[in-house]
């Protein structure tokens, strides 16, 4: 705390940080309190270019206090003290200061000057309030990070002196826990609380206006004034008042408590001045990271790992423990192996998986002298295993095939988590495809690409439903650009595919892959294994020759994470929370490869929100028997194992339910004015670019939209009104018009007097009739 003439000097990485509090002795003032906090940052953090060896990162915290003037002299101190160390050319005033440091030193002086009638004069006559100064996070070279998402705390269990905490990140003020579920699954099902703190940030002062749609309570501030509190049961939406929002960042904190019953929901939206109600945007928010949450970090990953890596299949969690599809998961099936797969390589990924590919999650499980004559004999017996049932197919030899192939590898976009095997360069995190021919047996790369899930369900490789011919061509290519196959082991006598047969009873194999035979390996439960232990086994830092624990390979960090997850109750294990797993698979199966960074590919950080979680399922199931875009050549793959697990957790993300709650009868009345406004005859026009089931788009000129056949049962019904009010405000780029004006009015005033709410409702009965939609009106003779 400082007041009157405290000097308050603070040294960052040898510099004073002192401004007011004590630079100018002459001029102090007794003005001036503040709450100031510092702390050591987590080594790593915050750090900018030629910082990465350096730890004595520093986060400074000033709670305002007093009169808007104080939080503008403040907000002119660290403005000046964050440009006096920042490292950037170019400053947001645009002045260069890179040539030499005193034309540095003169440049961030200069800006300090310049922002001195601009802060204090808007303060004296009132402009500034007191939270327009927050948390600013600087390190050793003053550069300020924060991270997208806000930091939520999660609160709950019988406890309420000690109840259980986690720490998550979200992506907005979103959530939707079903009753008797828990939020995360580091709690017990049951009432909890749910606590938001973050930024949002503005490229312009305005005004806004909070709403939220609620099961529960809310608190929500705003640089630390309550702007929003309701009670609600979900049937209404709640609003505060108009407040104004600062230029640059905002502190932001809400707190949720449970209902007492029914399922638990928040969805916040918020009104620009002179505008519609929309979600706030998740690229305004952010977060400091702390320890707190890095800690909570590295338990969640812990969980992940174990799950991910199937450690349950040898330390099983106990009778009616196992909760949610990953414990479903399984390894390639033994059966029939032989006829799939190449002896040589078979001994080669058995002896080492990671030296074949860098993200194998199968373990080296013999080790020191006799691994190699280990894995080759259980190569041996698996070479074994026939089935004379699985279809054999050569691929095309022709010039023609390969080049289509070719063309299929890019048009797929395989490469986003293959190497083109064409080409020379190895790209860390991608995985390389010089080894098919030394893989599959021949005539099986087909058969493989056509049913990839076939032996597999698991399998990351996605199906793409390739036809014959695609498949035959994209096996031409790979096989040319491979590597020569290699010599088969030679034919093993019977007692090597016996001690091979031992082997894999006997080593933990049959604990993942399944094949008809007993499983000899010994186990033991979860629950046997205390903390202590978990630096062990194949959780040791190195696992000695002669060990039969199975050897991972897993880094520093991911060792830490799972011995993390040891300390906590393991408990986590025993619930499934959908939003959990939609996070992580997005992760793990590689989205974003493709998700926003190729035409057809749209953002899927919005998807949540926008698609019913049925569609999503059935969509990423391969399930939709059309092509929402048949236009655009990429093509959607299917994950079938994942597929409605994410579906339903991408909804709960976005504050919707797993499963869509059935709608009320169509209202015929209002579907055949839907009818009117799509058509040309006194409506919308919509049929100008839309097909609406057989009858085609009447006037594409760039570009189609979707089938509004289709549109009833991918759409959220909310995201329909935002698109339908302000398409442009959701995607910038679109060819779709606006129609409606910022109070929500049409100008089609002869339907409904122009009232938007009663046209949007009309269309949406209409889209929700599906194939059953009677063409638009003008157009029941076209041809079909």
């Amino acid at each position: 705390m400082c007041k009157g003439r405290r000097h308050v000097a603070q040294q960052l990485d040898g510099r004073q940080f002192n401004g007011c509090f004590g630079a100018w002795p002459s001029q102090r003032h007794e003005f001036f309190q503040a709450q100031r906090t510092v702390r050591p940052l987590p080594s790593g953090e915050g750090r900018g270019e030629g910082e990465a060896g350096r730890s004595n990162s520093t986060r400074i915290e000033f709670l305002p206090m007093g009169s808007g003037l104080i939080s503008a002299c403040l907000r002119i101190c660290h403005s000046v003290e964050r440009e006096a160390r920042r490292p950037t050319s170019i400053s947001e005033f645009g002045i260069r200061n890179s040539d030499s440091p005193a034309r540095a030193s003169s440049g961030w002086r200069l800006r300090f000057l310049r922002q001195v009638p601009s802060l204090i004069l808007p303060a004296l006559l009132g402009g500034f309030s007191t939270a327009d100064l927050w948390p600013l996070e600087v390190n050793a070279a003053g550069t300020s990070k924060r991270v997208p998402g806000l930091r939520v705390t999660y609160k709950g269990g019988s406890g309420d002196d000690h109840p259980a905490t986690d720490i998550a990140i979200r992506p907005n003020l979103w959530l939707y826990v079903p009753a008797n579920q828990p939020p995360t699954p580091f709690l017990p099902p049951g009432r909890f609380t749910a606590s938001w703190h973050g930024f949002v940030s503005l490229d312009l002062r305005s005004e806004y206006r909070f709403q939220a749609e609620l099961n529960g309570e809310l608190k929500l501030e705003i640089n630390g004034n309550l702007v929003l509190e309701a009670s609600s049961t979900g049937r209404e939406p709640a609003a505060g008042p108009s407040i104004r929002l600062n230029k640059g960042t905002n502190a932001i904190a809400a707190t949720f408590r449970s209902p007492p019953a029914g399922d638990a929901f928040l969805r916040v939206t918020w009104t620009p001045k002179g505008g519609l109600p929309a979600p706030i945007p998740t690229s305004a928010l952010s977060h400091f990271p702390d320890d707190d949450s890095e800690k909570a970090a590295k338990v969640r990953l812990g969980r992940a790992l174990f799950l991910e890596y199937r450690c349950f299949k040898c330390h099983p969690t106990g009778p009616g423990m196992p909760s949610g599809p990953e414990f479903e998961s399984d390894a390639p099936s033994f059966e029939g192996i032989g006829s799939r797969r190449n002896s040589a390589w078979i001994a080669k990924w058995i002896l080492d998986p990671r030296a074949r590919r860098d993200s194998a999650r199968m373990p080296s499980i013999f080790h020191g002298s006799q691994a190699q004559a280990d894995a080759q004999a259980a190569a041996a017996f698996l070479a074994s295993l026939k089935d004379a049932s699985i279809d054999s197919s050569d691929a095309p030899d022709s010039d023609e095939a390969k080049e289509a192939g070719a063309q299929l590898f890019e048009s797929l976009h395989c490469a986003a988590c293959h190497d083109d095997p064409s080409g020379t360069e190895a790209n860390p995190g991608r995985i390389s495809l010089k080894h098919v021919r030394q893989k599959f047996v021949s005539g099986k790369l087909l058969s493989f690409l056509k049913n990839p899930k076939a032996n597999y369900a698991w399998s990351r490789m996605p199906d793409f439903k390739l036809e014959d011919d695609e498949a035959g061509q994209l096996a031409a290519f790979l096989s040319r650009a491979a590597d020569k196959a290699e010599d088969e082991l030679s034919a093993p006598d019977p007692n090597a595919i016996q001690r091979g047969k031992r082997l894999v009873q006997t080593s933990g194999c049959l604990n993942c892959h399944g094949l008809n035979l007993e499983n000899q390996f010994p186990s033991k439960l979860l629950s046997d294994l205390p903390l202590r232990r978990w630096d062990q086994g194949c959780l040791a830092a190195s696992i000695p020759g002669g060990s039969k624990a199975p050897a991972f390979g897993f880094t520093a960090a991911e060792l830490e994470a799972l011995r993390a997850f040891a300390a906590s109750d393991r408990a986590s294990l025993s619930r499934f929370v959908p939003a959990e797993f939609a996070a992580w698979q997005i992760e793990n199966l590689r989205c974003l490869e493709c998700h926003g960074k190729f035409e057809g590919f749209p953002p899927i950080e919005p998807l949540g929100g926008k698609l019913k979680p049925e569609w999503i399922g059935a969509f990423l199931g391969g399930r939709v028997p059309y092509k929402p875009r048949p236009w655009i050549p990429a093509r959607m793959p299917a994950f079938g194992a994942w597929a409605d697990g994410i579906g339903q957790g991408m909804a709960m993300l976005h504050g919707h339910p797993p499963h869509t709650p059935a709608p009320p009868p169509v209202d015929p009345e209002a579907a055949k004015m839907g009818q009117k406004l799509v058509s040309a005859d006194g409506g919308f026009s919509c049929i100008a670019c839309h097909a609406v089931g057989k009858v085609g788009a009447t006037q594409v000129f760039e570009s189609a939209g979707v089938n509004l056949a289709h549109a009833g049962e991918r759409l959220q019904k909310d995201y329909y009104l935002r698109w339908l009010y302000n398409p442009l405000a959701l995607e910038p780029g679109t060819k779709m018009p606006v129609y409606f004006d910022e109070t929500g009015r049409s100008p089609l005033t002869d339907i409904y007097e122009g009232d938007g709410a009663r046209q949007l409702n009309a269309i949406w009965q209409y889209l929700r009739l599906g194939d059953k939609m009677p063409p638009p009106l003008g157009l029941e003779s076209a041809p079909q």
